[in-house]
């Protein structure tokens, strides 16, 4: 069924750029017989598509002048809707997005307007494995690799991906791991040896999550921190954490409870902060970043 859809919308595609194809042509283009392409106009034909044949010299298929997708089955909203999608997901960086994007308003015939512009990548080329696991996650393809924590320990993991998530400045994957047998979530940046195997899996009936409702086993290494930060940085408070997590203080200090993954990447948030931040818990982390200070201090003295 999904490849008989992609040949439909592929038959509409090419009537779309060319007046009239014979149905031998288009059996040749798809590879499938011209008994195929036949019974694909019939069908196209019962859906509405104003399709239709002429027979002997000069004949082939047809679509009606002036007849563009929209008009049988989207009205403008929803087209608008659609390319809107898609634009913003191009800007992922991603060519079959954009190859998709052009085609679908071709058919609607529509300027696509660049109303969006995002750049998640940073300034180093780094794919991340995205395009494998968007494979693996839409396939529903068992995906293996090795996966380093924030003390540099490797794990080989077996994983069920469901999801690729982006938070915070950094992409993850949501998948369930065989051996722990429950939902984790993965930075892609610590994922090496990336390896989707030809195991498929059956979706699971997994209760979809936000974040806030994760627990820290389920976040890689997720670690509940408590921050003091002076009015002088209020502009950032907002910025960095959510209201629900921000308590005001009388003396105008913000005191923030929020849960973070333990890495370098939380020390320089912390340090980012200088003279204007407290960690009041946990301790060890005041330690961590004691001696991290000691560290800095010592190359400049």
């Amino acid at each position: 069924m999904k490849m008989q859809i992609e040949r439909l919308f592929k038959i509409i595609y090419i009537l779309l750029h060319e007046e009239k194809v014979s149905a031998s042509v288009l059996a040749e283009r798809l590879g499938v017989s011209r008994r195929t392409i036949c019974r694909d106009v019939d069908t196209l034909s019962l859906t509405g598509i104003p399709i239709y044949t002429e027979k002997g010299k000069g004949g082939g298929i047809s679509l009606l002048p002036e007849f563009v997708l929209n008009k049988s089955l989207l009205n403008e909203q929803e087209q608008s809707e659609i390319l809107s999608a898609l634009h913003g997901l191009s800007n992922i960086g991603k060519s079959d997005t954009r190859e998709v994007l052009q085609k679908v308003s071709t058919i609607f015939n529509k300027n696509v307007t660049n109303w969006l512009e995002v750049d998640f990548s940073d300034w180093h080329s780094n794919d991340n494995y995205f395009n494998e696991l968007k494979t693996a996650i839409l396939d529903r393809y068992i995906a293996e690799f090795d996966y380093y924590n924030s003390y540099g320990n490797k794990t080989f993991r077996q994983v069920e991906p469901f999801q690729l998530w982006f938070k915070s400045k950094s992409w993850y994957l949501r998948g369930f791991c065989l051996a722990k047998q429950g939902e984790r979530v993965y930075k892609l940046s610590r994922i090496k040896n990336l390896l989707v195997t030809d195991k498929q899996f059956e979706q699971r009936d997994l209760e979809s999550k936000s974040e806030s409702t994760m627990t820290a086993t389920e976040i890689d290494e997720m670690t509940a921190i408590k921050f003091r930060i002076a009015p002088e940085r209020a502009y950032r408070v907002y910025d960095d954490f959510s209201e629900a997590e921000v308590e005001r203080q009388a003396d105008g200090y913000f005191v923030v409870t929020t849960a973070l993954p333990i890495d370098n990447w939380v020390h320089s948030f912390v340090l980012s902060y200088g003279k204007h931040i407290e960690i009041l818990e946990p301790a060890w982390l005041r330690d961590v970043i004691k001696e991290e200070m000691s560290e800095m201090l010592k190359i400049y003295s």
